[in-house]
């Protein structure tokens, strides 16, 4: 694999880098990690990558790595850059014939992720977004429950994504991710909304196995001075007629980093915390709430089980093993096409489609908040 962004300083670069070497599957042989050429020597020397592959600008990386032979070209680039930089490193990466994996929200505009999902179409290209709480074990069992119809049908959808370190005004006092978080030059068009509201709304979407059709959101800038949106709350309308509701906050003082999912359907419910992931919850109105934990025999069933436990119960995996299985699943697809066979995990990771949604999300709750919480079309 290449890299683009997550040098010395970045705090997701280092997570993609751990999640991609977890299970012996990826190394990362190339990189841009930072428009300072400095803090690209440092992070390459410690990353013991060839000073000769270590390159300047993410242009010149993919130009000269993409004329590397076989075995020494790379075959994937991982985006892990603010989101002002994720467009234009993709669409370069797809059409010089690398696969992509690239961090959310997955571009700056609606207009460029169509843009990015014709590229992958028109190139045959593979593609990631990394909505990594999908890669937690009772994440996945709860889907398998939804989709097998544990619950009946779903009628109600519930996801909170709490955090409080932009309570105060950080980003005026050196804090490099809350400056460019707060930036729309680099953030986008959303703050919260951006940064954890897409993950819990492709939660709320993978989970249940529904699309969001329409939405009314309210969304604030509660610090002063701050131009982007850190709260918010939305109404979520599903494509089955469930009802749903989305908060995403960053000034929940005291919060660590709290996302919760809840689902609720006509047989039972499902609720699910992210701080404590190893656990999933089942409720029912005739008996007593089922407790299902990671890597217990019973629930050793499908993909939740067998391919997204390593270790045996009571052995607790959390943030990187998720953001790891993304990536696994990822290689083992390449892998699969460069063998000419099936993959073992069949796509599952969010790809370019999650990407498009979740920036059909942002812009709808932003103009939605614009006009007032007026519904939005998803």
């Amino acid at each position: 694999m290449g890299m683009v962004g997550g040098g010395e300083g970045s705090m997701i670069g280092p997570v993609h880098r751990m999640a991609a070497r977890l299970d012996g599957l990826s190394e990362l042989v190339t990189a841009a990690f930072s428009s300072d050429p400095a803090i690209t020597a440092l992070t390459g020397a410690r990353e013991g990558i060839d000073s000769s592959r270590l390159y300047p600008t993410w242009q010149e990386m993919i130009s000269n790595e993409s004329r590397q032979p076989e075995g020494i070209r790379p075959h994937f680039i991982s985006i892990v850059t603010p989101n002002h930089l994720h467009y234009g490193p993709a669409k370069m990466a797809l059409e010089a014939g690398f696969h992509v994996i690239c961090d959310k929200p997955l571009c700056m505009s609606v207009a460029e992720a169509i843009d990015l999902y014709d590229t992958v179409e028109r190139t045959g290209m593979m593609f990631c977004t990394t909505y990594n709480y999908s890669g937690y074990p009772m994440v996945k069992l709860a889907r398998e429950m939804v989709l097998g119809g544990s619950l009946g049908d779903v009628r109600k959808v519930a996801v909170e994504y709490f955090q409080g370190w932009l309570a105060s005004p950080v980003e005026k006092s050196g804090n490099r991710q809350a400056s460019w978080r707060s930036d729309p030059a680099r953030a986008g068009i959303a703050g919260a909304m951006a940064d954890i509201g897409t993950h819990a709304f492709n939660l709320a979407e993978y989970v249940s196995g529904l699309e969001v059709v329409t939405l009314s959101a309210d969304l604030h800038s509660v610090v002063p001075g701050r131009v982007l949106d850190d709260d918010g709350s939305v109404i979520l309308h599903f494509s089955n007629g469930a009802g749903g509701t989305l908060l995403a906050s960053q000034i929940a003082t005291g919060e660590e980093n709290n996302l919760s999912l809840r689902i609720y359907g006509e047989k039972g419910g499902l609720s699910w915390r992210q701080m404590e992931p190893n656990t999933l919850t089942a409720m029912w109105p005739d008996r007593p709430p089922e407790v299902f934990r990671t890597g217990t025999t019973f629930t050793d069933s499908g993909l939740a089980g067998r391919m997204h436990s390593r270790l045996p119960a009571g052995h607790p995996e959390g943030f990187i093993e998720a953001f790891a299985s993304i990536y696994r699943n990822f290689a083992l697809d390449i892998i699969a096409r460069q063998e000419e066979r099936h993959a073992d995990i069949k796509a599952d990771y969010p790809g370019i489609h999650d990407g498009v949604r979740g920036m059909k999300f942002l812009e709808a709750a932003v103009a939605s908040g614009l006009s007032n919480s007026a519904r939005k079309t998803v």
